[in-house]
């Protein structure tokens, strides 16, 4: 079972704050009360005792509750993390190949929460629309068949267009996407095993990216038949999706469309690379700060 961060998040930060809040409207109140009532005595029991012979007596000391201490401590630290891994940036980390040779197994990347509109945390619910994806974003998205997991493809059709996937080349509204071969991919840590797969570059509406294709295998992974048919048109409010390593990638090809209620949002750099299937050491700081494109 998958541990649901968000839903944590939001309850860590309802506990806390509710805790302090009580606390500060109900129990602080009594304390300062009740040590005002102390002072006041204490300092009636210095004055009977005479100018010869004053005896101070102790003041008692209100300390506010452990839990209470925690509760203020913790609350601002978890508010600031849920506002921004809620509406500004959160990390993923890339789990698989689907996306070679853009990225690799072991990447650590950044994804913009608000270039497609702010949603609710857990709710997932859209408050704020603020853009759309366009063909050639890399978006990170909620698995259809199963919300609990997190996919990364690139959109390669919008609503309204009509794609196809023929002889290896990428089909939207009857024209086909521009590819000009590179030499053979060299794959490094988990992903040699990709090594000698056809590299070449593929651009849609201008915008140009590395894919990985494979001329032994069928246009369609093992099992999908979105497109056996012949071209599809991608409905409103949803998106085609597919991934970089062509013949390697469970995408649109295989289960239909994204909604766009499923978005997460656009995936922009990479932070880390940690990769133990790599030679040596594990970390590839050649690819920290690498933009996604």
């Amino acid at each position: 079972m998958s541990f649901d961060f968000p839903t944590f998040l939001v309850a860590a930060t309802v506990l806390t704050g509710g805790i302090w809040l009580v606390d500060a409207l109900v129990f602080a109140p009594r304390r300062r009360r009740l040590a005002a009532e102390q002072a006041t005595g204490g300092d009636a029991g210095e004055a009977a005792g005479g100018a010869g012979a004053r005896i101070p007596t102790p003041k008692p000391q209100y300390r506010e509750p452990v839990i209470v201490e925690y509760a203020r401590s913790f609350f601002p630290v978890i508010l600031a993390v849920l506002l921004l891994r809620s509406f500004l940036v959160e990390p993923f980390r890339i789990p698989s190949g689907s996306m070679m040779p853009t990225l690799l197994v072991g990447d650590f990347i950044l994804v913009n929460k608000f270039a497609y509109g702010l949603r609710w945390p857990v709710l997932n619910t859209k408050f704020l629309d603020l853009g759309e994806p366009e063909r050639g974003d890399v978006v990170v998205f909620r698995f259809p068949q199963n919300e609990s997991i997190d996919y990364i493809k690139r959109v390669v059709a919008v609503p309204g267009d009509q794609v196809y996937y023929r002889n290896k080349t990428l089909y939207v509204n009857g024209e086909p996407a521009a590819q000009v071969a590179l030499p053979p991919y060299v794959g490094e840590g988990s992903g040699q095993s990709h090594t000698g797969a056809l590299r070449a570059v593929e651009a849609i509406d201008g915008m140009e990216h590395e894919i990985l294709i494979n001329p032994r295998a069928g246009d369609l992974p093992l099992g999908c038949r979105v497109l056996a048919d012949g071209p599809v048109t991608v409905p409103e409010g949803a998106y085609f999706v597919m991934g970089d390593n062509r013949d390697n990638s469970n995408d649109s090809r295989c289960w239909g469309f994204v909604p766009d209620d499923n978005l997460v949002g656009e995936a922009f750099a990479i932070w880390m690379h940690w990769d133990g299937g790599r030679d040596g050491f594990p970390v590839a700081f050649g690819r920290v700060g690498d933009v996604i494109h």
